[in-house]
């Protein structure tokens, strides 16, 4: 059997119950049937649904070996099911309760599917990236290449050869340490946080198209050109979507739950009575 390091889900553990009593499988009539086990068949939703519970601890793999790890999941549930059945498990005391716990359970978690999917909906999503666009304060952000080496020689050297003319990337891709060199030591885009203070010092004094005296780091013996300064763009919509939509769901979920709680009544009749306090120490 396929070890997972949580326990089953509530999906999981509501499908594993019913699985002998025939009401694992109420799906429609044109899902797939993917295989069975003594007659019981697992359809290809129940592949999905099983992806969806237990995927996350899956290890990296191709898809027909995770596709078979699921079938085997489920093979296994169908098989303890009945065994258990056979055992006459669900005849003890606390079963029903379980039971209904564990619907209860998938009931909530198909309320706050369908409550986050229908706050997140494009309109809303683009809203509040626009919002939160507004808002923001755009960094300067600054595009450089630089030239690793050892020692302040070397890079004195080639600061030489540059000012002679040589060709930067060129430069960087013969004599660079840093594994950017193959780019010609082009960093892309960054904002002063983005590097290490004494290097990010040095870039942003640049002009564009100008070249640094040798800058100690602790690698070593950098040569700085700056390519381009400009504030730091906002990420495009696309880009953040996920967040949003993640974010927006989330909320909405949490105002349901709030909003439920606050129309119902909820008594609790086990308050903890706090700790007496521990006797102080006397004093001779």
């Amino acid at each position: 059997m396929i070890r997972l390091k949580t326990q089953l889900t509530a999906a999981a553990v509501a499908a594993a119950l019913f699985a002998g009593a025939g009401q694992l499988h109420a799906q429609k009539a044109a899902d797939a049937v993917v295989a069975k086990v003594n007659g019981i068949e697992i359809l290809q939703s129940d592949i999905d649904t099983a992806d969806a519970e237990i995927g996350a601890n899956l290890p990296a793999t191709s898809l027909e070996a995770r596709r078979d790890a699921l079938v085997s999941y489920l093979v296994d549930i169908n098989l303890l099911a009945k065994a258990a059945e056979d055992k006459k498990l669900a005849q003890a005391p606390g079963f029903d309760r379980k039971v209904e716990l564990a619907r209860k359970r998938v009931l909530m978690e198909a309320l706050m599917e369908e409550t986050s999917k229908s706050a997140a909906t494009e309109g809303e999503m683009k809203k509040l990236y626009d919002d939160s666009v507004k808002k923001m304060t755009p960094q300067d952000e600054v595009r450089a290449r630089h030239i690793l080496v050892e020692t302040e020689e070397k890079a004195k050297e080639l600061l030489g050869k540059l000012k002679g003319g040589a060709d930067f990337a060129t430069l960087a891709k013969e004599n660079s340490k840093d594994p950017g060199a193959a780019d010609g030591g082009d960093l892309g885009y960054f904002t002063r946080e983005g590097m290490l203070p004494e290097f990010s010092e040095a870039a942003f004094k640049l002009e564009k198209g100008k070249i640094s005296d040798p800058v100690k780091s602790q690698f070593g013996f950098h040569i700085i050109k700056l390519e381009d300064k400009r504030k730091q763009p906002a990420p495009a919509f696309d880009q953040v979507k996920p967040q949003i939509e993640q974010f927006i769901g989330r909320k909405a979920q949490a105002e349901l739950v709030a909003k439920l709680r606050e129309g119902a009544k909820i008594e609790r009749f086990d308050e903890v009575k706090p700790a007496p306090a521990a006797p102080a120490d006397k004093k001779n």
